[in-house]
């Protein structure tokens, strides 16, 4: 981490990676603009420096002029109103899950209360800004994400399939609380073990392996969470065949909340950043979570999560045969390799400048289909109008 004094900052100043007030307050994601507000937002709190781990991006020249819009315009796409909300609303949560998580931490006394208001917050974000929320935890600028970070995500995704399930309001909070907690035992480890990005001994893996009890305690006994809620965390790491743990659990002697978690929480493994890899494209997550043939997951859940998901989810970036890139956003249940588009780059190899392009829907349009899912980070290497081609 490097500081930066606050009166060198200018509006419209990006950097590579997350800005951040201090440990654990976010001013700006990597690649967002800082605007006007963020800077007399610092003013107004009397704040002289920030800190960051990236570099400033620095404007291209003209003569660079293709490849910086080629690596801006994935961007713009998420800078609508409704994605800034999502932004906001989701940076403020994390906050607040932060402190929580430093109080179980140092075990700290703590009421369900905080965490049912967290829980509220992105129930409500999510009935609001149902597919801009997917698009961003695929694809948003979260920055490298930890602990905090799968929490949210998991109770968002765990959310979605509980109520394509049908579930029950109460039952659908359980299942909403349970996953934003379920490794939250996860804490009460040895800091140099959970924090560790290389390979980890045997010792350190038993003690890995313990977490998911930690979790159950801390939710039934400090948090006073009904049973149904700790035994969904307890059994988040169980699997259909019953090679998982801590008890080897099979198929339905684990909960149903369990078996969503455990997909979700996979899921949300291969599509977040972790500092020890790079994140997966939500197409790739979702064929290695089909992969599965009924090893880890309830296949009926797994069917509920790709109805939930799609083959392509929101917020995927494709190739259409006739060479156009665009956006996935919105799927079709019937069809779920026919979902619409949004066109982000013409068949030239030319951008729809914020946001503006058509949007096709492929089940109508029998000329069109998809021909692979793109990696955004491909999308860099677009200057000069060299499409990716077919694999």
């Amino acid at each position: 981490m490097r500081t930066l004094p606050v009166k060198d900052l200018k509006p419209g100043m990006q950097f590579d990676q997350p800005v951040y007030v201090d440990d654990s307050t976010l001013l700006v994601p990597e690649r967002v603009p800082i605007k006007e507000k963020d800077l007399k937002r610092l003013e107004r709190w009397k704040v002289e420096t920030v800190r960051t781990a990236g570099q400033e991006i620095v404007a291209r020249t003209t003569g660079e002029e293709g490849e910086a819009q080629s690596g801006s315009f994935f961007q713009q796409a998420f800078n609508t109103p409704e994605q800034q909300q999502v932004l906001k609303t989701y940076s403020e949560v994390a906050q607040k899950l932060r402190k929580i998580h430093q109080r179980v931490k140092e075990q700290e006394d703590l009421e369900a209360a905080e965490i049912d208001r967290i829980i509220d917050g992105v129930l409500q974000l999510l009935e609001a800004r149902r597919h801009e929320m997917i698009e961003f935890i695929l694809y948003g600028f979260q920055g490298e994400a930890g602990y905090v970070e799968n929490a949210i995500n998991s109770a968002v995704l765990s959310s979605l399939i509980g109520i394509n399930s049908g579930m029950a309001k109460h039952k659908l909070l359980h299942l909403a609380t349970a996953a934003l907690l379920h490794d939250i035992g996860m804490l009460r480890l040895p800091e140099e073990i959970f924090n560790k990005s290389g390979k980890l001994t045997s010792e350190e893996l038993k003690q890995i392996k313990t977490h998911p009890i930690h979790s159950y305690k801390i939710i039934t006994r400090e948090l006073h969470y009904p049973e149904q809620v700790g035994l969904a965390a307890l059994q988040h790491q169980e699997r259909w065949d019953g090679t998982g743990y801590p008890r080897g659990l099979s198929g339905s002697s684990i909960i149903i909340p369990a078996r969503i978690i455990a997909v979700v929480d996979s899921f949300e493994a291969m599509v977040s950043k972790r500092p020890y890899r790079n994140s997966m494209i939500g197409y790739n997550a979702i064929r290695a979570i089909l992969s599965d043939n009924g090893r880890r997951f309830d296949p009926e859940i797994l069917k509920i999560f790709i109805r939930t998901m799609g083959i392509y989810p929101i917020g995927s970036i494709v190739l259409l045969n006739d060479g156009k890139i665009g956006r996935v956003v919105q799927n079709n249940v019937d069809a779920p390799l026919k979902p619409r588009v949004k066109i982000m780059i013409n068949e030239k190899g030319q951008e729809y400048r914020n946001d503006r392009g058509e949007i096709v829907d492929l089940f109508d349009d029998r000329t069109l289909f998809i021909t692979r899912a793109v990696d955004p980070k491909e999308l860099s290497a677009q200057a000069g109008g060299h499409a990716p081609q077919p694999q």
